[in-house]
């Protein structure tokens, strides 16, 4: 058990729970960060080397801090950013720990059991990322060690036959990088992902899609509108292209990136409503004070409707602020 009841236990150490940690040590709380990964642990396992879509603004904890080399940071940028933010500002973070349970005590606080340790608080709120559980195409062969629903770096395909399978920037980067880095690549995306232009609907970033574009016509990159992925096997994949014609393709590595899911088992568990809205589940809340349904259980972030990394750290600079509030007027 900690020593006394935290006012405020954050889960997660990503950009919202590093914003929300800064915040509540601004407001004069007891709380603490738990994160079992690593500090911005998603933007850790983001590509080596990746360039991030977003702009400094969107991506930093405050204003002027991010200065990178170029307009936009790197993945190690922007990592050594956080990372750094989190040290400079002494905020209180225990990595490698996990979250195992939320346990509401009676009319006021919680009980949170972690892999380590076991924490009372007034308030928790829940920054856990939306990038979880990645989705599979649920085709056989998909369980191959050659399959992956994550990209690294294209060092070690060389030479070998790389598909990748996906419609959106993660997608686009990965066939580019593998195609730039010497793998024999082959862009398996739909139709109407190819085909859109429309930021609002998430389209492929221009960044993205003209080198992409200059990769396919210059004969290292093969794009292939598919409609379906019908089997993966240890040296080929079939795939049908959008007309519905089947084609087996030489194959030594597959991604399947096709967008993730969070894991708000934790939160269901607590008690916390969940709602769909298409492919996505979120947990329910409300809108101003993204307080879900369980009193004194905030969530923001990636995982919420909040979705743009903009959002998730501005998100708890509304929030903090308002659990601090509560608070006060609950000792009065």
């Amino acid at each position: 058990m900690g020593d006394g009841r935290l006012d405020l236990l954050i889960i997660g150490a990503g950009p919202a729970g590093l914003s929300a940690a800064d915040v509540a040590a601004r407001e004069g709380l007891s709380y603490l960060v738990v994160e079992k990964g690593l500090i911005a642990d998603t933007v850790y396992h983001y590509p080596v080397g990746l360039t991030v879509f977003s702009t400094t603004n969107e991506l930093e904890l405050r204003e002027g801090a991010l200065r990178p080399c170029r307009e936009k940071p790197t993945r190690e940028e922007l990592l050594s950013y956080y990372v750094r933010f989190a040290l400079e500002h002494d905020l209180r973070i225990n990595t490698e720990e996990e979250v195992t349970a939320v346990e509401r005590l009676g009319p006021e606080g919680f009980r949170v059991r972690t892999s380590r340790a076991e924490y009372e608080a007034s308030r928790v709120l829940a920054c856990v990322g939306g990038m979880a559980r990645p989705r599979r195409l649920g085709v056989p062969g998909e369980e191959l060690p050659k399959v992956g629903h994550r990209f690294v770096e294209p060092f070690p395909y060389v030479r070998k036959e790389a598909l990748v399978v996906g419609g959106g920037n993660s997608a686009a980067e990965a066939a580019l990088f593998l195609s730039e880095g010497g793998a024999r690549t082959t862009f398996a995306i739909w139709r109407s992902d190819w085909e859109n232009r429309d930021p609002k609907k998430g389209c492929i970033k221009h960044w993205v899609r003209e080198p992409l574009e200059r990769e396919i016509a210059e004969g290292r990159l093969r794009l292939f509108l598919f409609s379906e992925v019908e089997e993966i096997g240890e040296t080929y994949v079939r795939v049908k292209d959008d007309g519905g014609l089947s084609h087996t393709l030489r194959n030594d590595a597959v991604f399947v990136l096709i967008g993730s899911d969070a894991d708000l088992t934790l939160l269901r568990e607590a008690g916390v409503r969940t709602e769909r809205a298409g492919l996505n589940e979120f947990p329910a809340y409300d809108p101003e004070s993204f307080e879900t349904n369980v009193p004194g259980l905030y969530v923001a972030g990636h995982f919420t409707h909040a979705r743009h990394i903009k959002e998730a750290i501005a998100v708890p600079r509304r929030v903090v602020p308002l659990i601090a509030r509560s608070l006060r007027a609950a000792v009065r």
